[in-house]
């Protein structure tokens, strides 16, 4: 039974979240300063076209009832139809999005790869110079504008070193070559069996997946060093020292093992914040994923794709951190 209360208190919180995304996505649709029927004609619509779309786009109706209108089309799947691309919301949102999942997940890995460590070992010598060292390195990653770094990082790596390539998944010769099974160009191309594509596509990620994996590796760096030091003040570590066992042992196996599952958070909220934040390193390198299509759109006034994109990082978000509470009950047995 009160397993079965949870359950209905934590889908009803979703629900709840995914409502007042709805109702912030649609005022947002509704104050700005953007006509969406000019926006469908264009600016030399006559009267006559404008009242007539104005009804098919139901802004003749009151608000109340726009909005359950609203929340009737995005169930269906119905994000409306981009102006920039005349064609539905969603069908471009699946296009681009995988172009997203593969950067922000790259990064995230490289993240918790090295931002685990870097904590844990900010945190061994803390107050020593490998911990100011850390510490100032998170700093930078929160602190540096992650376009201001993708320039420079282009500017060196592409233009002066020629150590990587230039901007986009693939080199032009190779787009089109790969049918997009996923819409991930590395697993794409390796279905397909083109390991040059694949190799290819590899050197194109590794430099805006560095660059947007630097503020993950401050985040989860930042927060395993405060994670630790908690663990590392716990009578259980004293008693470990005690009895003989060595550092190693204590630190890597006994305290990292009891932070593991707040860290599951801490990776799942860095990975939902690199879905979603990914639009100025899309922009700079020319990385054809949401962030991206939602920048194009914003410049080209088509709300409904603005929308439809944040609607769709916003609901990604939201299950990102449901999974993660999931995750937390299940390994953790004090959460249940």
């Amino acid at each position: 039974m009160p397993t079965l209360k949870r359950g209905l208190t934590l889908l009803v919180t979703v629900a709840a979240t995914l409502l007042g995304l709805l109702l912030v996505t649609f005022l947002i649709g509704r104050v700005v300063p953007i006509d969406p029927v000019l926006s469908a004609l264009g600016d030399r619509a006559n009267a006559e076209s404008y009242a007539q779309m104005r009804t098919q786009l139901g802004l003749d109706l009151p608000l109340w009832q726009q909005f359950l209108r609203y929340v009737g089309d995005v169930l269906q799947g119905d994000l409306g139809t981009s102006v920039l691309t005349s064609r539905p919301v969603l069908e471009d949102v699946l296009r681009v999005f995988p172009a997203t999942l593969e950067l922000a997940t790259v990064a995230v890995v490289l993240g918790a790869l090295l931002g685990v460590p870097a904590g844990v070992f900010a945190a061994t010598h803390r107050g020593r110079w490998p911990d100011h060292a850390i510490r100032l390195l998170g700093l930078i990653g929160h602190s540096v504008p992650i376009f201001w770094l993708g320039l420079m990082a282009l500017l060196l790596f592409y233009a002066k070193l020629d150590w990587a390539p230039g901007p986009g998944r693939v080199d032009v010769f190779y787009e089109g070559m790969v049918d997009p099974v996923t819409g991930i160009v590395t697993v794409d191309a390796l279905l397909a069996g083109e390991t040059e594509i694949f190799w290819n596509a590899v050197q194109h990620l590794v430099l805006p997946s560095a660059i947007l994996g630097l503020y993950s590796v401050a985040y989860i760096a930042r927060m395993t060093r405060g994670f630790m030091l908690d663990q590392l003040r716990q009578e259980y570590i004293t008693t470990a020292r005690v009895k003989g066992l060595s550092e190693t042992r204590v630190v890597w196996r006994h305290a990292l093992g009891n932070i593991a599952v707040p860290l599951i958070t801490v990776i799942a909220l860095s990975y939902a914040s690199l879905l979603e934040g990914s639009v100025l390193t899309e922009t700079v390198f020319a990385w054809p994923g949401l962030g991206l299509y939602i920048t194009n759109s914003l410049l080209s006034a088509d709300m409904n794709a603005v929308l439809g994109g944040t609607l769709v990082v916003g609901a990604v978000f939201i299950a990102l951190n449901l999974l993660s509470d999931l995750l937390y009950r299940l390994l953790d047995p004090r959460a249940r």
